[in-house]
């Protein structure tokens, strides 16, 4: 089955695209909102105007109402004693109770227009009212379905970085596998087994020396097979050594430690490497003391193969419930933010203290050399 690699690209404009919409929606019903705000203050202001105008009109229409009834009963009396009041009297009390009554029914007019205007801004106030709120609730709702898909897609995001990382790593480590086997056979080829062919090769020598040149001669070949033999000896507890140190099973971690960083810096002589045990000199459960080697190991050679550090400082500290250890170098540093080819070393070592349960700090700025915090949990039972 064919192995695809991650578009995480692709996802990222996708899941950019689903938030950009969410947005854009979130923008709309908000801009809807303030539109009817800005209506809900102008209706009000028309309201309150249409309120006063409506009070104005009632009043002058009780006004005129109050005239109309006057020139009433002045027309009433003009037309029972029609005899008494001359023509022109008589037309005059017609034409001012004409004209009132026809100023009330203008007036009554108006009153009920602006009454119907009144109530139509009311009832519209109601629905932006109504609106304004469900505006809000929704610009709400959108608020929190954001701030949960952007906490998702942010999840998401890690996750498959993370597995991205994780299939990469997994590539490196049957690289680094490869690399690893080829190393160590290039190493007991040039070393060990080149010593033993060449023992092989003195120890025929050395039968032909002595039935033609005697015993002494012989004796000083054998001497330098014997020097041969112990440095190929040598290679071979390197190489044991460099694959899983049997120190470590048979005398603990501490001990282990402290020979391992002892031999380091005799290989490394323009480097001093100090080590400190501050806690309990105690032996832990298998696993811990391999990966607590292993993390410490890396971490040294990462200052010394990359850092240029010229001091290296380990301690460990053996607690009852737990182990800390510090790693400390002076070497160049580097940017922890930066993401680089060359990251899966630590990634290696992040992998190794997840097993663990426990929590690795790593702290390094350009020029101001690396500090390795690693804090491991000891589980009893």
């Amino acid at each position: 089955m064919a192995l695809k690699k991650m578009d995480t690209k692709a996802l990222d404009h996708i899941l950019e695209s689903m938030i950009d919409t969410v947005e854009s929606s979130k923008d709309e019903i908000f801009r809807i909102g303030e539109q009817c705000r800005h209506d809900f203050a102008d209706i009000t202001s028309e309201l309150k105007e249409v309120k006063r105008l409506v009070a104005h009109i009632i009043n002058e229409g009780d006004k005129v109402e109050l005239q109309v009834r006057f020139a009433r009963k002045r027309l009433s009396v003009v037309s029972k004693h029609f005899k008494d009041y001359t023509e022109a009297e008589v037309r005059q009390a017609y034409e001012i109770a004409h004209k009132l009554q026809m100023d009330l029914t203008m007036s009554r007019q108006q009153e009920k227009q602006l009454r119907e205007r009144r109530d139509d801004l009311e009832r519209r106030l109601v629905g932006l009212s109504e609106t304004i709120e469900r505006a809000e609730h929704l610009v709400s709702q959108i608020s929190v379905v954001m701030n949960y898909l952007m906490s998702d897609i942010r999840e998401m995001g890690e996750a498959l970085e993370t597995a991205k990382q994780k299939q990469d790593f997994g590539l490196k480590i049957i690289e680094a596998q490869e690399e690893e086997r080829k190393r160590l056979s290039r190493e007991i080829h040039d070393g060990p087994a080149q010593m033993m062919a060449n023992v092989m090769m003195r120890s025929d020598l050395i039968d032909r020396i002595f039935r033609e040149r005697g015993s002494e001669e012989a004796l000083q070949e054998i001497r330098s097979m014997k020097k041969m033999v112990r440095s190929a000896l040598y290679e071979v507890r390197r190489i044991i050594y460099d694959l899983r140190p049997m120190a470590l099973d048979d005398l603990g971690l501490v001990p282990t430690l402290r020979k391992y960083l002892q031999t380091t810096e005799e290989y490394h002589n323009h480097t001093k490497i100090s080590f400190s045990n501050m806690g309990q000199d105690r032996r832990l459960p298998t696993k811990y003391e391999v990966a607590l080697f292993r993390l410490i190991q890396e971490s040294v050679q990462n200052a010394l193969k990359h850092a240029q550090a010229t001091h290296i400082q380990v301690k460990i500290e053996i607690r009852k419930d737990a182990v800390l250890v510090v790693v400390k170098d002076n070497g160049k540093g580097f940017d922890i933010h930066k993401k680089c080819p060359e990251s899966f070393g630590i990634m290696g070592m992040q992998e190794r203290v997840e097993l663990l349960e426990g929590d690795l700090t790593i702290d390094s700025k350009i020029g101001s050399g690396t500090l390795v915090m690693i804090q491991v949990p000891l589980v009893s039972g």
